[in-house]
């Protein structure tokens, strides 16, 4: 074969395989981040491991998963350890945290990729990676009013708040022991929900918004 040839060959072959290599790269390329919260994360094992989820699916606390207040389940976030700059993605699947001034709650394994396991809290920032499309009409918000373990002093809360703020229902969650949950309000916008909360708070000390997935399951006490 005469050396030009040859080399014009080979020449091909190169650039075919820088080719391939760049197609290769440009499909591995990071996800597009589109909005950031910043504020505290925790994590949480057993005894949730092995029981249901929010969204229905058995929690398994060596997945990436994670619950959140109001992200729609499915949801993809990069969670970014402010502290050390450690990050991992996790998938919404759960509701939480019930803890004022917390925002996320990670599995084990997700705590443990961003060095959370120690210290059980840190300052994070959540990065949306993919949200999955919700049908208009399916998204409603309340506010959590108080958690207790006594039953009766959630319900006494309950029933002061629905004299003021409408109709309000208890939910129980089935912690190590139970814990009875306050939740006041049925709206179609955090907006509206944050708003509610605000006038929530200045009742009750404490209120924040949360997203009502199920409705059919919520009310389990008092209100519709």
């Amino acid at each position: 074969m005469p050396a030009a040839v040859s080399a014009l060959m080979l020449a091909g072959l190169a650039l075919a395989g820088c080719a391939k290599r760049h197609h290769a790269v440009a499909a591995l390329a990071p996800p597009r981040i589109i909005q950031g919260e910043t504020g505290l994360a925790s994590w949480y094992g057993h005894p949730y491991h092995g029981r249901p989820a929010a969204n229905g699916e058995i929690y398994d606390m060596e997945a990436l998963t994670a619950a959140h207040r109001t992200l729609p389940f499915g949801t993809w976030v990069r969670v970014v350890n402010l502290t050390n700059d450690k990050t991992v993605d996790v998938r919404i699947i759960d509701r939480g945290p019930f803890v004022e001034n917390r925002i996320i709650d990670l599995s084990h394994a997700a705590a443990e990729a961003i060095a959370l396991i120690g210290p059980g809290v840190a300052r994070v920032r959540l990065d949306i990676i993919s949200v999955p499309t919700v049908a208009s009409g399916e998204s409603w918000y309340g506010v959590q009013a108080g958690a207790f373990l006594d039953r009766d002093r959630a319900e006494r809360l309950r029933a002061s708040l629905e004299q003021d703020f409408g109709p309000a229902h208890l939910v129980q969650r089935a912690d190590s022991p139970t814990l009875w949950r306050v939740l006041v309000g049925r709206v179609p916008s955090e907006e509206a929900a944050a708003s509610l909360a605000q006038r929530v708070r200045q009742e009750s000390g404490t209120a924040f918004v949360v997203r009502l997935d199920q409705p059919a399951r919520t009310p389990v006490a008092g209100g519709n």
